[in-house]
């Protein structure tokens, strides 16, 4: 049985990922909480490792939000990612650990990439201006996997996964992603019986979003491929990068129509076009991910529609 560290398992991905592993009783979890454990702090970090020894780790631990939480605090978004990761790569090479799956985010890739996004597009154009800060602390995760592979013939992989949304969610008024942030406010109105709800933007811009329990389900099936399999993603001659999607997006005003149509609000729509929409378009090709056998399936619908259930039980009030 091999023992998995999963950094960060109280967020979206963390936890999806800790549910799909214990579903299959053939790894032994390692967790600590912030409190138990800073990744900050790299002698902390390095000392748990050594004295847990942990086969694999799955790296989901990160400071994230959306748009306005990345315009306001960049120098945040930027060091703190960066520390963690530098603590957690050093540490688990340390420590042998065998493999090492790392979190990224589809907002590595240049603004206006080909669509759709393909993994040899990394650094092939400028970054988007709104999230440049934590798209450059990501770079530096996927460069520091293929730097330790090519030194130190390690087994990290960097998973590139698209917009994501689901059971516990953060849906902080300000420092949310875009599927939690239309969740919360098209409740509220309801709620309200306000008559109408503001959507930043103009509601163009393409995004793709994938259920959070699915990407638990990929690093999962990922984790668990077999030696060769595993080794041919990481191996040093090239990029260990693979992206994690469901392959098809929606305009932002789609979007918000079904996560009105969840919520059962029958107000009005209205998007706020002084605000910025961000990159025009985001889907993510994962041919390479399906080829190996894995293909997402929840349907935005039923996602959103679970992940509705889900802030309802934790919003009482």
């Amino acid at each position: 049985m091999k023992k998995v560290y999963v950094a960060g398992h109280r967020g979206l991905v963390g936890s999806a990922t800790v549910k799909a592993l214990a579903a299959l009783d053939s790894y032994e979890m390692i967790t600590r909480t912030h409190d138990e454990l800073d990744l900050s702090d790299r002698n902390a970090t390095r000392e748990f490792f050594v004295s847990q020894r942990p086969d694999y780790v799955v790296m989901c631990a990160a400071k994230v939000g959306g748009i306005l939480a990345n315009a306001s605090f960049p120098v945040d978004f930027l060091h703190a990612n960066l520390a963690i990761q530098v603590s957690v790569f050093d540490a688990a090479q340390a420590s042998g650990v065998e493999r090492m799956i790392f979190l990224g985010s589809s907002c590595i890739y240049p603004r206006d990439c080909p669509q759709p996004i393909r993994e040899s597009y990394l650094l092939s154009g400028p970054l988007e201006a709104t999230n440049r800060p934590y798209a450059l602390a990501k770079i530096a995760g996927i460069e520091s996997c293929w730097s330790f592979n090519r030194q130190y013939q390690t087994r990290y992989l960097a998973l590139m996964p698209t917009s994501l949304y689901g059971p516990g969610d953060n849906y902080h008024p300000e420092n949310s992603h875009v599927v939690p942030a239309l969740m919360r406010r098209f409740h509220q109105a309801k709620m309200n019986r306000d008559s109408s709800v503001v959507v930043w933007g103009s509601g163009n811009p393409r995004r793709e979003f994938m259920y959070s329990l699915d990407i638990g389900d990929a690093i999962a099936f990922l984790l668990g491929l077999p030696d060769s399999d595993f080794g041919a993603l990481t191996a040093p001659d090239t990029a260990p990068l693979i992206n994690v999607g469901v392959g098809e997006d929606a305009t932002i005003r789609e979007l918000a129509e079904v996560v009105r149509a969840t919520v059962a609000y029958e107000g009005d729509l209205v998007f706020d076009t002084t605000k910025p929409d961000g990159t025009p378009r985001k889907l993510l090709d994962v041919t390479r991910l399906n080829t190996l056998g894995w293909k997402a399936n929840t349907s935005l619908g039923a996602g959103l529609q679970a992940t509705y259930e889900d802030f309802l039980r934790r919003h009482k009030t």
